[in-house]
Order: structure tokens, then C-alpha cells, then sequence
């Protein structure tokens, strides 16, 4: 439910005293539209928020913040492979079970992915074939330098080169739930949805 998105909408609605019927209207949407912006069972797109604040007469950036902590955080996987892949997804959606959980075994996917989708958080193998996970890392925050980056690796020597790109974490395959929930603890920039902290 994008409840925080919704309650923001219908106090701004309230504030200029519009029904439901009045902003669907000026939206070209219909009313039952309105009402499941409102009831947190839909989220408008970008194109419509922008809409709905010109409309509204309010700053486009308080209905943005509010449809952004409501959505599901992307959460991306990175290895080369599949086998690997496999097996630590489904840990990954038992830790974080509000999250967008996507692997990938190319690196140019998952950059391709991220310029289109704001990531959250980045699991990545260090050792990607030609590409290095390290050099991933900083593609990846250049796109989005809020992006929380754990690195997953088998070899430890590489624990110090890692933390100098910027990375929240590290862990060790094969990764568990709970290391995966103690590297939540620990991230540069924790993320919510729908008011919640996956830090706590």
C-alpha cells in the first residue's frame, strides 16, 4: 500500500478544498482513479505527479518524495554466475521481502537497468569475467551516488580495496538472511517504504 503518497495527496486535495470528482476532472482521469491514488492501492507515474501538482498549484518535489519512499526499492544482484545467482536471490527476498529483488550475470545489463530504474542497493561479486565489481561500483554511483553497494566475494584480500570505492559492506559467499540483515544495519543510505527503515 503507498499509504504515504496517499495521505499526502488528500490533505493537498483538502487544503484547496477539491473533491475527488474536481481533481479527475482536471486531470482527465476518472474519479474512481483519484480514489485509489488516495486508498494507496495505485501510485501515479511520474508524467501524472507532475500533473497532479500543477493542478494542486503545489511543488512538484513534496508529491515526488512521498511517491518515492512509498515504492518498492530496487534491490540488484550482480555475479557471473548463474549457479550463484540461483541460490542467493531467493536469500535476498527473504531479507528484504518489500524489495524489487533483480540479478543479473552481465554487468552492461544491470548498468542498463539501473540508468532506467533508481537502485537502492547492489549486491555485487568483485571478480565479473573482464569487468571488475569494484569498477561496477563506481558506474553504478555515478548513475545514482545514493546506490547502497555490498560487495560479495569469496576472497577476502580483497576487503580493502573494496571499502575504498565507497561500499556500505562486504560478505562472504555463500551469503545467509542474516548476514544480509546485518549488512541492512550498516548502510550508507538507508531506504524506506511506506514509512519503514530497513535499517531498523
Amino acid at each position: 500500500m503507498h499509504m504515504l503518497f496517499a495521505e499526502t495527496l488528500k490533505k493537498l486535495r483538502t487544503e484547496k478544498g477539491l473533491s475527488q470528482k474536481a481533481v479527475a476532472e482536471l486531470m482527465y482521469v476518472t474519479r474512481p482513479t483519484v480514489a485509489r491514488w488516495e486508498n494507496g492501492s495505485r501510485l501515479p507515474d511520474a508524467m501524472m505527479i507532475a500533473r497532479l501538482a500543477r493542478c494542486l498549484e503545489v511543488d512538484v518535489g513534496a508529491l515526488l518524495a512521498a511517491a518515492e519512499s512509498d515504492a518498492d526499492p530496487n534491490v540488484i544482484m550482480v555475479d557471473d554466475r548463474k549457479i550463484f545467482l540461483s541460490g542467493a536471490l531467493p536469500v535476498l527476498e527473504e531479507a528484504l521481502p518489500q524489495a524489487v529483488v533483480t540479478g543479473f550475470t552481465k554487468p552492461s545489463e544491470a548498468l542498463e537497468y539501473a540508468a532506467a530504474n533508481r537502485i537502492a542497493l547492489a549486491f555485487l561479486d568483485i571478480e565479473l569475467g573482464k569487468v571488475s565489481g569494484l569498477d561496477l561500483c563506481r558506474k553504478l554511483l555515478a548513475l545514482h551516488p545514493r546506490t547502497n553497494v555490498v560487495y560479495l566475494t569469496a576472497h577476502m584480500e580483497y576487503a580493502f580495496d573494496a571499502w575504498s570505492t565507497g561500499a556500505s559492506g562486504f560478505l562472504l559467499k555463500p551469503i545467509t538472511p542474516e548476514a544480509v540483515q546485518t549488512q541492512l544495519q550498516n548502510l550508507r543510505y538507508p531506504f524506506v517504504r511506506g514509512g519503514v527503515d530497513v535499517s531498523e
